[in-house]
C-alpha cells in the first residue's frame, strides 16, 4: 500500500486580520486609481504569500512590480507589518531600487515563485510578470537588484525587535 503525501494549501490571508487585510487592500487602491478591489486583494494577497515565503527561506527573493506595490502598502501599514513579521519569526526589509530593464533577471521571479509555492502558497503567476510587462499597472515604480549580499534584494533579521 503506498502513501502519497499531500502538501496543505495555506490561506495567505490568515496571516493578518480581516481588517488589516481590508485596509492594506484599500492602500492599493488609493495608491492606483480606477483599480478594482478584487484586483487590490490579488495583489495583497501575493505580497503576503512572498513575506511568508521570504522569512522562511530569506535571501535570493524578489517581487515582481505587481507583487511590490502590495509589499508597499503592508509597509506602510507599519504596525500590521510589525506584527506580521514577528508572527513569521523574521523580520523582511525592503530595500528598493529603481527600474533598470539591462539589471532585470528573469530567473530570480522564477526561483521566487517556486519558493512561494515550497511555503505552501499557490501563486498567481499573472502577477509575477517581468517590469516591462504593465497588463497589471501599479504604481510601484521599484524593482529589486541581485547583488548577492544581505543589503540586496530581500533581506531578513534572525529576531524580530520588539
Amino acid at each position: 500500500m503506498s502513501t502519497t503525501t499531500m502538501q496543505t494549501i495555506q490561506d495567505p490571508r490568515t496571516l493578518i486580520t480581516p481588517a488589516a487585510f481590508a485596509g492594506v487592500a484599500a492602500t492599493v487602491v488609493d495608491n492606483n486609481p480606477g483599480m478594482a478591489l478584487t484586483d487590490a486583494e490579488r495583489i495583497v494577497e501575493e505580497a503576503l504569500k512572498f513575506v511568508g515565503a521570504a522569512a522562511q527561506f530569506p535571501g535570493g527573493m524578489r517581487p515582481s512590480r505587481t507583487v511590490d506595490e502590495g509589499w508597499h502598502a503592508l509597509i506602510l501599514h507599519t504596525v500590521v507589518y510589525e506584527e506580521l513579521c514577528g508572527r513569521l519569526g523574521r523580520f523582511v526589509h525592503h530595500v528598493p531600487e529603481r527600474p533598470d530593464l539591462t539589471r532585470h533577471d528573469p530567473t530570480a521571479l522564477e526561483r521566487t515563485q517556486a519558493r512561494i509555492t515550497q511555503a505552501g502558497y499557490t501563486v498567481d503567476r499573472t502577477l509575477w510578470l517581468g517590469p516591462s510587462n504593465g497588463s497589471v499597472p501599479v504604481a510601484a515604480a521599484c524593482e529589486h537588484t541581485s547583488c548577492g549580499d544581505a543589503n540586496c534584494e530581500v533581506s531578513c533579521s534572525d529576531s524580530h525587535p520588539n
